[in-house]
């Protein structure tokens, strides 16, 4: 049976009321939406509690998923990134913009310096970017969005939502080029 027949039955199972199936939901997919809200928020703890109200979300909107239109991991991931972008138009990230560091425009990366890099060190590098910086990559190159919806979600102009990627990237490229891999196979960062 396919991923995608078995989530259509389970969640069938949930809107009728079966809650052993919704453990079966959380227990596929926590891992997936914890990684998603790690993306954006450093904290652990708060990782955790996102997910908590994705899920939460998630069950209340059950109804209105249509496995027609996509799979159950791309609809309900983009709730999970909602939850998260929810929270940070909260925080108000964005209030400060005007203060977040200008990175050098002329930064020049060797073409394999992500090569050497696994998946788990490249996450250390993007949770190192600007909270700012870091949703707009995250939900430019990672989730999709484009700069008018991430403007929209933010609330900041389709212009910054350019800027702030573009410093992110900088950002990303003046990292890689100070990550120096160190004799036990780990990599030190800005050194």
């Amino acid at each position: 049976m396919s991923d995608q027949k078995n989530d259509i039955e389970i969640i069938q199972k949930i809107i009728s009321g079966d809650q052993k199936s919704f453990d079966i939901l959380y227990k596929k997919y926590s891992r997936l939406y914890f990684l998603t809200c790690i993306r954006y928020f450093k904290n652990r703890q708060e990782a955790e509690d996102l997910v908590q109200e994705a899920f939460i979300s998630i069950f209340k909107s059950l109804k209105q998923y249509d496995h027609t239109k996509s799979n159950f991991s791309t609809w309900s991931n983009r709730v999970v990134v909602n939850v998260c972008l929810q929270q940070l138009r909260r925080k108000n990230i964005f209030r400060d913009v005007d203060d977040i560091i200008d990175i050098a425009q002329n930064v020049v990366v060797e073409p394999t310096a992500v090569d050497h890099l696994n998946l788990k060190d490249l996450t250390k590098l993007i949770l190192n970017l600007p909270k700012g910086y870091r949703t707009v990559f995250n939900m430019y190159v990672i989730d999709g969005f484009t700069h008018k919806e991430i403007g929209d979600q933010l609330g900041i102009s389709t212009s910054t939502s350019k800027t702030q990627l573009m410093k992110a990237r900088k950002m990303l490229q003046l990292n890689l080029k100070s990550t120096e891999q160190l004799p036990n196979g780990s990599y030190a960062y800005g050194r």
